[in-house]
This record gives C-alpha cells, structure tokens and sequence, in this order.
C-alpha cells in the first residue's frame, strides 16, 4: 500500500494557527490591562485591544453570533473542500487550512469572550493599522496564498510561445 496525499492531512495547520493563536491571546489578557502598550522594536507594539467586529472593527454593533456562524460555515466549506478537491493543489490545501485555523480561532473568542483579543499595533508615526492577532495573520498569509496560486495558475495555462 503507498502513502496516497490528501488535503485533509493540512488540517495540523488548522489546530497549530488554533493553538497558537489562543495561546497568544491568553498571555496578553493575563498579562496586561485593556489599552496597554507595550513597545516591542520600532513600529511595533504590543497591545490589548477588544474587537466586536469583523475586519478593522466594521459591523461593530453586530451580534458574536453573526460573526461566529460565519466562521462556523466558512470552516464546514472548507472541509468540504479539502475531502472533495483534487490532491495536487496543495498550495490551495495549505491556504485554506491557515484561512480555517484564524476564522476558528476567532470563534472561539467570540464564543467564550464575546470578542476577538487583538495585540498587534503595528505603526508608522502616529497612523496605527488596526490591531490584530495570530488568527488575523493566519487569515492574512492564507487569502495571500490563495492569490498566489492563481497568479501561478494563470502562468501555468498560458501557452508556450513557439520559437522563432
């Protein structure tokens, strides 16, 4: 019998991002006070912010529940996908195992807190992007991934342009 690839073998990518991320939040609310900032290297801090929302705090005043559901069905698609797609397009398997493993670890703060813990403050003067976390991050690097498979695709299929 030989060992036969499959997406769903991404899915310790999912539990690490989970791991990882809760472990991240839980040291910064144990740690520090709401608003604290910690200077790390320049441009960068460390904070303890609280997002009710969804990216850069939009949708605010909605309900955990939307945003949990949301994650919730986002995550069951991509199972669905990752038992169900072909077994070669393992950038595709990574990217959305790290998508996955960020929208999971944002439910769980939803579910437990009622909101997402953010701590990264990246800066530049006195602009500030919004802060964020490892789940963030795992979203980030995952929707990049999925970007860049089909730039890679879109070379893959252009034909070869005959000498000459």
């Amino acid at each position: 019998m030989s060992f036969q690839y499959k997406n769903v073998y991404w899915l310790w990518a999912t539990a690490l991002v989970i791991l990882i991320d809760q472990i991240t939040k839980q040291l910064v609310v144990r740690h520090l006070n709401w608003f604290d900032v910690i200077p790390v290297v320049p441009h960068l801090n460390l904070v303890h912010m609280k997002n009710t929302g969804a990216a850069f705090s939009m949708m605010s005043d909605a309900s955990p529940v939307v945003f949990v559901l949301l994650g919730v069905a986002v995550s069951i698609g991509i199972l669905i996908w990752l038992r169900r797609h072909p077994r070669d397009q393992q950038l595709v398997a990574v990217a959305l195992s790290l998508i996955m493993g960020g929208a999971l670890g944002n439910v769980i703060d939803r579910v437990t807190r009622g909101h997402v813990v953010d701590f990264v403050d990246f800066y530049v003067g006195s602009w500030h992007f919004a802060a964020f976390n490892v789940a963030d991050m795992a979203i980030s690097c995952g929707a990049g991934l999925l970007i860049l498979d089909m730039l890679l695709d879109s070379f893959r299929r252009k034909p070869a342009k005959a000498p000459g």
